[in-house]
Order: C-alpha cells, then structure tokens, then sequence
C-alpha cells in the first residue's frame, strides 16, 4: 500500500484544504501537530515522505504558480502533480520527472490519452456525491464506473479516485463504490479523500487499491510518519 502524501500549495504554502472549497484554505502549521511551519520544504524536512502529491491551487484558481518550488520538491521525493491541465501545451510546464496528473475537471479524454503517449501520466476521476466533475463532453455525464473501462484502455501509471466531498474531513470510505471500481479497473487504483487512519489503509488494501493520498489523518497524528516514509514504490 502506497501512502502518498499531499501538499496543497497556494501562494507559496502549504495549506489544509477541506472538501475542495478553497475560501477555507487556511496555513497547515495552524491544523497539524506534525509541522512547524506552512513553508512546502520546510514540511518536507519534517515529514520526510518518499512519495508526494502535489496540487498547484494558484495554477487551479488562475492566479499564478508554484511551479519553481514543485521543482524543488521533486528532486527530494518521488512526486506527481496536478496543475489543472486543459491542454497539450500544459505537459511542458512541469518539471522533468514529475509525473502528470490529468483531473477530470479539466483534461479532455483526448489530453489524457496524449498525455500517456507521451511520458507516465496519472488519471483523477474528480467526484462530488459519486457524480463526475468533468470539462469535457464525453466525460461529464457519465459515473465513475462509466469511466473506468475507458481508462482501461489508456496505458497509464494509475487511477485516482479523488472524492472531493471527502478530502480533508477523515470522514471515512465509500466502500461499495471503491469496491466497484477495484473490480472494473485494470491500472493500480488511488484512493484520494476520506482516509481516517491505519484502518482505513488496511481496508483499502483489501479492497484492490494500491494506495491512497493522505494528508489530514498525518497532520492529525492517525498515520505515523513511519508509515509514510517507508510505505512507497
């Protein structure tokens, strides 16, 4: 089971984002009793992760990048990156090494299969109330379990699932649908949101998922740092 650590970054620092409503962004060092500070290397320092998760919310929201510091934090651990990707020009912006992340919420189908073609690339399916967010068409009515087989035949690194309503609550897994999606998918799933603690770990192990995007039950002292630094590729 990979335990990827995320880092939300907006403005320069890490922030704790709750259910995916950036108004109620707010510095990580004020929620987490495992940094001291809300610098995205100083977190590094502290956490020590082998993996990361990296989303760019000034990218996300339109209003700049951290871009320069997603560089720096990938020369210390293996990282993937959502930087709100809608076009091919997109691919070019990030670091050498770092892998992609295409969300739904933004990226075609068509991106997504040219983005594979390319380099590794990871998929988001981005859910509200199991309901697909998506930008493109072909994407935006139908259910995550729709998706999937289309996925299927992408080569891609992985499929994260990223339930939106979930992210930053530790409110626990939607087991009947993880279920579904660990029987239909063929690529390593991902689970991201919700994850509460070691038990919902183990869950998720056996379930058929290969890992899971932790934050929240980190900060909050439910996932020892041991786990996440020795728990990778």
């Amino acid at each position: 089971m990979r335990c990827i650590f995320v880092l939300d970054i907006f403005n320069g620092a890490v922030v704790h984002a709750v259910r995916g409503e950036r108004r109620r962004y707010e510095p990580i060092e004020r929620f987490s009793r495992a940094v001291s500070s809300s610098d995205p290397i100083s977190v590094m320092r502290e956490i020590r992760p082998r993996e990361v998760y990296l989303a760019d919310l000034n990218i996300l929201t339109g209003a700049g990048d951290n871009l320069e510091v997603i560089s720096e934090i990938s020369s210390i651990a293996k990282t993937m990156a959502d930087i709100g990707m809608f076009k091919r020009s997109d691919l070019d912006r990030l670091p050498c090494g770092v892998v992609p992340v295409l969300g739904t919420e933004t990226a075609s189908l068509r991106l997504m299969r040219e983005a594979s073609e390319r380099s590794g690339a990871v998929v988001s399916i981005d859910m509200r109330n199991r309901k697909v967010i998506a930008r493109d068409p072909e994407l935006e009515m139908l259910s995550p379990q729709k998706i999937l087989p289309l996925l299927n035949e992408i080569p891609l690194e992985a499929v994260i699932l990223l339930d939106l309503d979930r992210v930053g609550t530790s409110s626990g897994l939607d087991e009947e649908l993880l279920a579904e999606a660990a029987s239909i998918c063929d690529h390593p799933l991902i689970l991201g949101g919700g994850v509460r603690g070691m038990e919902d770990l183990r869950a998720l192990d056996e379930l058929g998922f290969q890992g899971a995007l932790v934050a929240t039950a980190v900060h909050a002292g439910r996932i020892p740092l041991e786990e996440i630094r020795a728990r990778s590729i």
